[in-house]
């Protein structure tokens, strides 16, 4: 793992776009796996001003992101969907055809995460996979388990994970209970990783992460086995990293 520690979220912002500018600009077809919530919203405003300014294309790429909400439509403002839209999709010069997000209003859940799992399989190995990272080691929505679920699944949100994303609803009771994500055997496929996490609150389950054992119990840990990954961390976060 090559583990960067910054002392500014500029600073964060603007190697974490450059490294997919960097990628877009050597393989203008490439396959982004793209991640929601807060953490990489600076990402993205980086890449639309470079986009726009026009530094780097997306006109050849294509987008496929981890994870949906179940039950919400796509035009609720917290669906992932409408997320992605509003911090990157809308703003960039991507073919919406060539963006990908499971679909949580799906009438049959299995055949819609069977449905993305192959065609994920049929375009490849994602070139760059974005990861944020959650309060109790998630990424996607794969939450701790005594196992994982190697491929796209639906998963029962736990209470830490719904609470984390109250934020983004009128109330904490509006959060959906489950999602469709990615499984950690479909994001460890990726080229390379990149992995992002921000703030003091996370400091704890960076080091479990990062330096801790490799156990399903912290999906994250998984990510020691993938033979190139780049985390980028601001100063709370890896303030507890020996």
């Amino acid at each position: 793992m090559n583990i960067i520690k910054f002392e500014t979220q500029e600073a964060l912002n603007e190697a974490g776009s450059g490294i997919i500018v960097s990628l877009l600009q050597t393989n203008p077809r490439a396959k982004l796996g793209l991640a929601t919530g807060g953490t990489p919203v600076g990402i993205y405003k980086k890449l639309v001003s470079a986009c726009k300014q026009g530094t780097v294309s997306f006109g050849k790429a294509s987008s496929f992101n981890l994870d949906e909400y179940v039950g919400l439509d796509r035009n609720h403002a917290a669906s992932y969907y409408a997320f992605m839209q509003e911090q990157l999709l809308a703003h960039v010069d991507i073919a919406p055809e060539r963006c990908h997000i499971p679909n949580g209003m799906a009438a049959d859940l299995e055949a819609e995460c069977l449905r993305y799992e192959t065609l994920l399989e049929q375009v490849g190995q994602i070139d760059l996979q974005l990861l944020g990272l959650g309060h109790n080691g998630h990424i996607g929505f794969n939450e701790p388990d005594g196992a994982l679920i190697r491929g796209t699944h639906v998963v029962e949100l736990r209470e830490q994970t719904r609470a984390a994303n109250a934020r983004f609803f009128d109330t904490p009771e509006q959060v959906p209970t489950k999602a469709i994500t990615m499984g950690v055997g479909t994001i460890l496929k990726a080229k390379m990783i990149l992995l992002v996490v921000r703030g003091k609150d996370k400091a704890e389950i960076v080091k479990q992460a990062l330096q801790g054992p490799i156990t399903t119990e912290c999906p994250a840990s998984l990510l020691q086995t993938h033979p190139n990954v780049a985390v980028l961390l601001d100063a709370e976060a890896g303030s507890l990293l020996s």
